[in-house]
């Protein structure tokens, strides 16, 4: 375990506060970076701590157990740490920077998700403009941008429309206040300490040599797509694991002292309380092999064809669903208490639907696995 459990315990202690003020998690940012939680996913030979994919998984788990809204928040850096060693360990270089960035103390997010974009990652509707010195500037509104007022780089993508022949433009940026421009309008049911804001590119500027790749839009194998799309779903089905962890965790310990009038004991005695817990723990069961084996094998670089990013979707989906699940279960078992916004159940509870709106979401799921075990819809 790389963070120890009285940070854990300090996380965790702040995180009802950081809800209810819907402010940003100042303390736990540097409790996490003295602990060295920014360079932990680095490889050793550039600084990090050399944690591998499924290691930085289980902590992002167990720091969502603790507080799910930080946890989401600095997973958005690990995915760009991810996608800096991928892109170095299959040849594209220009991943050194970031691991360097992250080394260095840099808390690094990205701008990718767009509004009413369905797409997500496999078509901008924002402008890359390529600038004469082969740099290119970049225009259009981004959404659910976490931490965006606290960074100092990301990551993000445009279209370049390349006269008729047009290229999904990734690039990583310096968080610039002049031409990334801030709208802070997070407020939200969940996951408030993220403090995910809309912004608006406005000319943000990637210099050539901070060009990323430029790839022809929709599904790629490219290094820095396959390396975004496959990190974002492996860690935030961990993060979410986490939650429904936590959830088992205080149902548990609710039925144990929560009495019954009726049958004159606790209600860890009574039978259908008892199937509750028992369903949760089965259905959270299933996620954690899932998680380790699609983590191993994007390190081991595995070959599921076709099939690697429907099953990253899918594992994704099943945590986020998995975890909706017990918490629901647990707030039924817990009675109604926990209904009210003191209780860590119904932070948990609101936290857990973030996960309902981010990508993949159930219907492009389905669709993606449609698709490839029935071929295209007719047209």
């Amino acid at each position: 375990m790389f963070l120890n459990e009285e940070l854990l315990k300090g996380i965790h202690s702040r995180a009802a506060m950081y809800d209810k003020e819907n402010s940003f998690p100042h303390e736990d940012h540097v409790a996490l970076k003295e602990a060295g939680y920014y360079k932990a996913f680095v490889p050793k030979e550039y600084g990090g701590h050399g944690l591998s994919l499924k290691e930085i998984a289980h902590e992002q788990t167990r720091l969502a157990k603790a507080a799910p809204a930080t946890a989401l928040g600095i997973n958005m850096h690990q995915i760009i740490v991810g996608v800096g060693k991928y892109m170095v360990r299959h040849g594209n270089k220009k991943g050194e920077q970031i691991l360097k960035d992250a080394v260095e103390g840099h808390l690094l997010s990205f701008a990718i998700s767009e509004p009413a974009n369905d797409r997500v990652l496999f078509g901008s509707i924002c402008e890359a403009k390529q600038e004469e010195d082969g740099g290119y500037r970049f225009y259009g509104p981004k959404v659910f941008i976490s931490m965006v007022a606290e960074c100092s780089r990301m990551v993000t993508y445009g279209m370049d429309e390349n006269n008729g022949d047009p290229q999904s433009v990734f690039a990583y940026v310096e968080n610039n206040a002049e031409t990334i421009k801030i709208k802070p309008d997070w407020d939200t049911l969940g996951m408030r300490a993220t403090q995910s804001y809309s912004v608006n590119l406005a000319g943000a500027y990637a210099s050539k040599e901070s060009i990323l790749t430029k790839v022809e839009p929709g599904p790629s194998f490219d290094p820095v797509v396959f390396g975004i799309f496959s990190h974002f779903e492996i860690l935030l089905a961990a993060t979410y694991h986490g939650i429904g962890k936590r959830a088992l965790e205080l149902g548990i310990e609710s039925v144990k002292k929560r009495k019954s009038i009726a049958q004159g004991t606790t209600y860890d005695q009574d039978k259908n309380i008892r199937w509750r817990i028992a369903e949760s723990a089965l259905i959270l069961d299933s996620i954690q092999p899932q998680i380790d084996v699609l983590a191993n094998d994007i390190e081991n670089d595995s070959n599921h064809g076709d099939f690697w990013m429907p099953r990253l979707s899918a594992i994704k989906n099943y945590s986020v669903e998995a975890s909706i699940k017990t918490v629901e279960e647990m707030v039924r078992a817990s009675g109604g208490r926990s209904y009210y916004n003191d209780t860590e159940l119904s932070r948990l509870l609101r936290d857990v639907y973030a996960g309902l709106f981010q990508p993949s979401d159930q219907e492009s799921l389905h669709d993606s696995w449609a698709t490839l075990l029935l071929g295209p819809i007719q047209k």
